[in-house]
């Protein structure tokens, strides 16, 4: 009696070997139905401030970040810059202006938004990111994080299913957009 062994199809997708359920409601459901979420928080040059301000908000950060007794993940995810809308408005502004000197200006912001799109620029995101069963935990910390960065200087807020998609697709994707065949009615 010969034993057949069962041949596994070998899926050549990424998204086959990730363990996400869904993504709604600015969280990751997990297989094992964790859900992670977390900040995602507004940059600032604190180099543009004086020293002792700089010194206060890094002393803040260390404070926040001290804090924290949970496990969590700091995250820096590239977004590409769109600027279509800007060059349209820059375009029309154009086609309206027969002003010779705010013309020529107004090539040169559309030659260099050009080379902003012609060199990928992306935008660093900055993120924080904590995983819990229990969506109330997962909420009070939000909170909790929101106002202890505020405090510290920085403004932050929920991350969207956006933001975690980009993520994600920073991680899995090499920054490239995917589809995960949802479908959705």
């Amino acid at each position: 009696m010969s034993l057949k062994k069962k041949k596994q199809v070998k899926s050549k997708y990424t998204e086959q070997y990730v363990p996400i359920k869904n993504i709604s409601n600015g969280m990751i459901v997990l297989d094992n139905n964790e859900k992670v979420t977390g900040l995602k928080i507004v940059p600032r040059n604190i180099f543009i401030s004086d020293s002792s301000t700089q010194n206060a908000i890094i002393a803040n950060l260390q404070n926040v970040y001290n804090v924290i007794d949970y496990e969590f993940w700091i995250i820096a995810a590239d977004r590409p810059v769109d600027i279509n809308v800007f060059l349209s408005e820059l375009q029309l502004l154009y086609a309206k202006t027969n002003d010779s000197v705010v013309r020529k200006l107004i090539i040169e912001d559309i030659e260099k938004a050009n080379t902003f799109t012609n060199n990928n620029v992306v935008d660093t995101e900055y993120f924080i990111l904590f995983k819990h069963k229990d969506v109330d935990v997962l909420n009070k910390r939000l909170r909790q994080l929101i106002t202890m960065f505020a405090n510290a200087g920085l403004n932050s807020h929920q991350v969207t299913n956006d933001d975690l998609r980009v993520i994600l697709d920073n991680f899995l994707n090499g920054g490239q957009t995917t589809n995960f065949g949802g479908v959705f009615a």
